[in-house]
């Protein structure tokens, strides 16, 4: 596995380089610095810029007349995507290429591309997460009594949908939480509360989308909604940590992780419980489904997340190659 220059993936530091304390000034030195703080600066600077227009258009706060098109039936595409690739995408581009050069790149790259971690991995995401999520949703008060059953057509439409969500928000997203500052949380804070860092950092970066009537909108859901997605992004996190950390690393078993949850809520679930709230309640069950599977992670690894554990005299034991 590919790791960063003269550094264990598992014992980065956060104190600057000698290049950055030898002279290094303005915004690269305090890049250099600073690359974590600043990956995050940037991912929400770049993402809450580009969405303003669309958050202040007629589909959210309607200040400006302004419309985006719908495309596949939504103006999200249009609208919020170029927001989230000019983010953490960016940013982690951006800081890598300041910070560590070339060398960093290709570590970014290669956990990136990171994919062949078995086949029975990917079936287990795409069968867990489904099952999960529905047999979660029925805990809430009078799912299970207007439970429609899915159709064939719907069940078709899962994989297209995947690959739609892989390529738009799973690829926007995870190559800078997962790929960039996961790694780096871990290091410095461990894996339990750097995970958490992130898993709150995360959630906090999707708010102006709440402005959106395509997300609930303001304020019909006002406060409620976007506290409990974010409170539920924090045992996601867990969970995509866990999924990270055991298979080596490899960022696309988890952009197939996130894409597979966004799938079920957009696609199939919907079908499965046209009777609840759609923004609410997706919400509670994403919060009640990832806390319990999250608490099992966490009893089952004692909080290390399947991240190994330091050997003997401090020095980290290297993850075994995923099969």
């Amino acid at each position: 596995m590919s790791t960063l220059t003269g550094l264990s993936p598992h014992k980065r530091t956060l104190t600057p380089s000698p290049r950055a304390r030898s002279g290094d000034s303005g915004v690269r030195g305090l890049v250099r610095r600073f690359p974590t703080a600043s990956f995050f600066a940037l991912a929400f600077g770049l993402s809450w810029a580009a969405w303003a227009p669309y958050v202040l258009s007629v589909h959210g706060l309607g200040v400006l007349d302004l419309r985006f098109p719908e495309v596949l039936g939504t103006t999200q595409l249009l609208g919020g995507l170029p927001g989230a690739y000019l983010g953490p995408l960016a940013a982690a581009f951006v800081v890598t290429a300041l910070v560590e050069g070339r060398a960093g790149l290709r570590a970014w790259a290669h956990r990136l591309t990171h994919w062949r971690v078995g086949w029975r991995r990917y079936a287990a995401v795409l069968v867990t997460v489904p099952a999960v999520v529905l047999l979660s949703t029925v805990a809430l008060p009078g799912a299970l009594a207007g439970a429609q059953p899915i159709s064939p057509v719907v069940l078709a439409a899962y994989l297209p949908m995947l690959v739609l969500q892989i390529l738009t928000t799973s690829l926007a997203e995870e190559p800078g939480w997962r790929d960039f500052a996961l790694p780096r949380l871990q290091a410095s804070f461990g894996p339990v509360l750097g995970t958490t860092v992130l898993g709150l950092l995360w959630g906090c970066w999707h708010l102006p989308l709440f402005l959106i009537a395509e997300w609930g909108g303001y304020p019909e859901q006002s406060w409620v909604l976007p506290v409990v997605f974010v409170a539920g992004c924090v045992p996601l996190s867990i969970i995509m940590t866990w999924a990270f950390n055991r298979s080596g690393q490899s960022v696309p078993l988890v952009m197939v992780l996130h894409a597979s949850i966004n799938s079920t809520y957009t696609l199939v679930w919907p079908v499965a419980f046209p009777h609840l709230d759609f923004h609410l309640d997706t919400a509670l069950t994403m919060l009640l489904a990832s806390t319990a599977v999250a608490a099992v992670l966490l009893l089952a690894t004692r909080g290390r997340l399947g991240l190994p554990a330091p050997a003997r005299g401090g020095h980290p034991v290297e993850a075994a190659p995923a099969s």
